[in-house]
């Protein structure tokens, strides 16, 4: 079983915001399955560096707006 990352999100708020941008939209923008998407939004998986990147790109906002990471 994998272990759910401490990672966590804004992607599908960041979706609705910018006028429903479904999954499989933003899946085509980065070159991913909507599977992924949907892993990374539910803190499944966690993307590679150059994904979280290219996820912020499509939003045009800061990757601290799109990713969290708890402090301790």
């Amino acid at each position: 079983m994998t272990k759910p990352t401490r990672i966590t999100n804004s992607i599908r708020a960041l979706r609705t915001a910018r006028g429903d941008l479904t999954q499989a939209q933003l899946a085509e923008r980065i070159g991913v399955t909507r599977q992924t998407v949907i892993a990374i939004e539910q803190g499944k998986y966690s993307p590679s560096l150059e994904m979280a990147f290219q996820i912020a790109e499509v939003f045009g906002v800061p990757l601290t707006e799109v990713f969290h990471y708890p402090k301790r």
